[in-house]
């Protein structure tokens, strides 16, 4: 019966212990277990979008950590269950203990890492939060505007065409990115379709201006087409000039530009006419490519007449005052070797500067004869200028 009693008293006394330690024990493992989820979760997140961050990496020390402290905490619970049932050996008060303290230290683990990247991990739970959000948004609003462009007047101009194509493709892309479960692919896959929507969006919004906008350019680029051939007519009186007046080598380089200019403001003619009959055939988008290549060409002939012209009227100014433009290089390079002297680069730059100032002598004496070559002295004095602005820029980065 003594025997009897003593198990009595001492199953309350072991049983309320127990409870106690159970108590202490699952809080800490909660606690862990708790701050483990939340930062499982945002590594996940920052996996699926941002995997070049690494975190997954970094997480896996922590984690295990926290793994090792779960199995250790599963096992004394067990043991306190047979504690409980005076079934296994006895569970003492500082194994409770130094349980309790490697649940905390595990749960620190955790506080340290989401703490060192706080900002990023918050960041991806968030955008990995929206997701499904922006997948339902941008989806919808595919959807409407392909409705709209199929409905629209303007259905078959190019640019709504190549557009609904790439929505079409980018729906697509994103239901194979959903159906994937990747999160990252499904955010990239999103945000392109949004991307896609506003392009279609704004081809839709501009297509009732194109007709006017083609006829409008198509205008400009007629008169810019006759003010070209109007050009063209100088371009010939030019080059005679150039070949009475100066050295046949100062005009050596422009002898085709008259033949070039004719072709291109031909072929911009012919473009013209094209885009006249593009436009009159309800095709807008044709015209103003059609328009688009006139100018291009335009902008050639004007560039190969001007080129005769200008040559003239500069080899003219040259001829009435040749000192003047060799004075203007000459002040530069003054102030050139000024700055070296400032500087205290004269030694690095001195000699060069000086060489200089020996061509502009030889450029200035080569001007004889009944035809000075005019060109060769002009673009003698602009390489030579050219030279001591990059010597000049070198001279103020000394130093810095």
């Amino acid at each position: 019966m003594a025997g009897r009693r003593r198990g009595w008293f001492r199953a309350p006394r072991n049983n309320e212990w127990v409870q106690q330690a159970r108590q202490m024990l699952t809080a800490a493992f909660l606690d862990m277990d708790q701050r483990q989820s939340i930062a499982e979760a945002a590594v996940a997140a920052s996996a699926a979008l941002f995997p070049e961050r690494g975190m997954t990496a970094r997480w896996e020390p922590v984690r295990a950590r926290c793994y090792d402290a779960s199995g250790a905490y599963l096992a004394l619970n067990d043991r306190l269950d047979q504690a409980e049932r005076d079934e296994g050996g006895p569970v003492t008060q500082p194994e409770i203990d130094t349980l309790i303290r490697r649940l905390a230290d595990a749960a620190r683990g955790v506080d340290e890492f989401y703490g060192g990247n706080q900002a990023h991990l918050e960041h991806a739970v968030a955008v990995y939060g929206s997701v499904p959000q922006l997948v339902s948004q941008v989806r919808a609003q595919a959807r409407q505007l392909r409705q709209a462009a199929d409905a629209s007047p303007y259905a078959a101009y190019p640019s709504i065409r190549q557009c609904a194509a790439a929505v079409d493709e980018g729906l697509l892309t994103l239901e194979a990115a959903v159906a994937s479960g990747a999160g990252g692919a499904t955010r990239d896959a999103a945000t392109r379709l949004e991307t896609l929507n506003r392009d279609l969006s704004s081809a839709l919004e501009v297509a009732p201006g194109k007709q006017h906008s083609a006829t409008t350019a198509l205008a400009s680029a007629a008169t810019r087409l006759d003010a070209a051939r109007n050009r063209l007519e100088r371009v010939a009186p030019a080059l005679s000039a150039l070949l009475r007046e100066f050295a046949a080598a100062s005009s050596n380089d422009l002898a085709n530009n008259e033949r070039q200019a004719r072709e291109a403001v031909e072929a911009a003619d012919a473009d013209l006419v094209r885009a006249r009959a593009a436009l009159a055939d309800h095709d807008p988008e044709d015209a103003l490519d059609l328009t688009t290549t006139a100018r291009a060409r335009l902008a050639i002939a004007e560039e190969r007449a001007e080129a005769v012209i200008d040559r003239l009227a500069l080899l003219r100014a040259v001829r009435e005052q040749p000192a003047e433009r060799a004075k203007a290089v000459r002040f530069k390079l003054r102030d050139a070797q000024m700055l070296a002297v400032n500087k205290g680069v004269v030694p690095q730059w001195g000699s060069v500067l000086d060489a200089q100032a020996e061509r502009l002598d030889r450029a200035s004496a080569g001007l004889t004869g009944r035809y000075p070559d005019y060109w060769a002295y002009v673009s003698e004095l602009d390489a030579i200028s050219a030279f001591v602005a990059g010597v000049v820029e070198r001279m103020r980065n000394t130093g810095r």
